[in-house]
């Protein structure tokens, strides 16, 4: 599993494309995964026989696993297996390369595209005091000795001046960081837990294993046993909405693992909510002109083919009002102590997703035209909405806008993307009774909610950007004598 360089430690495999016995080549996609923060296809870096799959769809795996197998030394007769996420034989291991420890061929570093080199071994280093064994094969049976008590790994061992032999409880369970994390968050004791991992590691699925068996033991006699495989292997994995994976004997809660993107999201607006100081203004706004502007640009023969909507118009009018009042536009370096001011705009789009809430972002925004806008925006919502959106079109943001309108909603008071300091919320456009020429008459209006992070912007500075949305949402022609 690669390390996508963001700081992610798991991704779940949603979808394999190829199978045991399969011919792949250098490049060939063949799977498919989701990080915490987006769908992603992952390539082979060989060209060889599918020897194995060390992970069924639908399980999360930790970065530097090695989740799949290739014969690359031209046996294609080789007898390909499937693996589960317990260990493979040692003869298997022996039999296919596999594609996270293969050796590279003089002069060429594997490299899975888009992920970078890994250039240290994902392989568990020996214990302290073990002698170093002389093939793999002794390794693993010295680890797997030490975690069991087994007589082989107490004689590898130096002896200890100690009164008494230590018990065999005593030895450390072997678990990597994520899963010690889990482990703790959910009150598990790791020495409790019976490891399935390879050379005795205990993995994620053994954590859960034992939650779900401690819940059956004192659950009700009718109670249905949870399987322990169901809360790790959903059936349907390609889906995107995490599906209903452990409910009690009574059925009237059901608990879904938190993880992915709806895990990320949780985690940054917990970090945002806590350390950037949020000052939310709004404004209601008669954007009635705009709404004919939206018309006839849907019309104009410049704007064939691209996606005109409100929301177009909405983006244009902060890039303008940003291009006025510069200082808005900027992060807050904790480190450095500084404020970073920024010379461009990357406008993020907050998009609901069948995986969750994601914040992709149009690059350099302050130079694109209207119709290179509207172009962005069509390819940001469709990229959104089939799931391909990519990590790195979700990072560097420097403000956001988010459309609760499309729900029927009025506005609201939204949370800052982390590293950002403003977020415009949108609200619904519908008829509402206004004053207009001395009047009163049935136009469009909306609110707007302008959040921003006080340590940035003090209340002048966001009054006057939120001001000048306004002026041009309500004056569209603002959109060429302020520009």
């Amino acid at each position: 599993m690669p390390d996508v360089g963001e700081g992610l430690t798991e991704a779940e495999i949603l979808k394999w494309y190829v199978q045991p016995g399969d011919t792949v080549t250098d490049g060939q996609v063949v799977c498919e995964v989701e990080t915490a923060k987006a769908a992603v296809e992952l390539p082979i870096p060989y060209d060889g026989v599918v020897h194995e799959l060390r992970f069924p769809e639908g399980t999360t795996v930790d970065v530097g696993e090695v989740i799949i197998s290739v014969n690359v030394g031209g046996d294609a007769a080789a007898q390909p297996q499937t693996a589960q996420p317990a260990a493979a034989e040692p003869a298997a291991k022996d039999a296919a390369a596999p594609a996270a420890e293969e050796a590279a061929p003089a002069g060429r570093q594997p490299v899975l595209v888009g992920y970078g080199v890994a250039e240290s071994s994902t392989k568990r280093r020996p214990r302290k005091g073990a002698t170093a064994p002389a093939e793999p094969s002794a390794a693993r049976s010295a680890v797997q000795g030490e975690l069991n008590g087994h007589a082989g790994a107490a004689q590898a061992a130096p002896a200890a001046p100690a009164p008494a032999p230590a018990p065999v409880a005593a030895a450390r369970p072997l678990a990597k960081p994520p899963v010690r994390k889990l482990a703790k968050d959910l009150g598990v004791d790791l020495a409790a837990v019976t490891p399935t991992g390879p050379d005795g590691i205990i993995t994620r699925e053994d954590v859960h294993a034992a939650v779900d068996l401690a819940a059956a033991s004192v659950a009700a006699p009718a109670a249905v046993p949870v399987q322990p495989q169901a809360a790790e292997v959903p059936q349907a994995p390609q889906q995107a909405q995490p599906a209903p994976q452990a409910q009690p004997a009574t059925g009237r809660e059901t608990r879904i693992p938190i993880k992915g993107v709806r895990k990320a999201t949780a985690q940054a607006m917990i970090g945002s909510a806590f350390t950037a100081p949020h000052v939310t203004e709004f404004i209601t706004v008669d954007v009635t002109r705009t709404m004919k502007l939206v018309e006839e640009l849907k019309s104009d023969k410049d704007m064939a083919g691209l996606r005109v909507n409100p929301l177009l118009l909405v983006a244009k009018a902060l890039l303008v009002a940003i291009k006025r009042n510069p200082g808005i536009n900027a992060s807050w370096d904790e480190a450095a102590q500084e404020i970073v001011l920024k010379h461009y705009v990357n406008l993020g789009i907050a998009a609901a997703t069948p995986r969750g809430l994601i914040v992709p972002n149009i690059k350099d925004a302050h130079d694109k035209t209207l119709p290179e806008l509207a172009a962005s925006l069509g390819e940001l919502v469709s990229t959104a909405r089939e799931g391909k959106t990519t990590p790195a079109a979700m990072q560097g943001g420097t403000v956001t806008i988010t459309n609760v309108g499309v729900f029927g909603v009025d506005t609201g008071t939204p949370i800052l993307n982390p590293g950002e300091s403003a977020i415009l919320a949108v609200g619904a456009i519908k008829l509402q009774p206004w004053v207009h020429k001395g009047k009163v008459k049935p136009r469009q209006v909306t609110t707007l909610a302008l959040s921003f992070d006080h340590r940035l912007v003090d209340g002048e500075l966001g009054s006057k950007v939120l001001a000048d949305i306004a002026a041009v949402l309500e004056q569209p022609k603002r959109l060429i004598t302020w520009a």
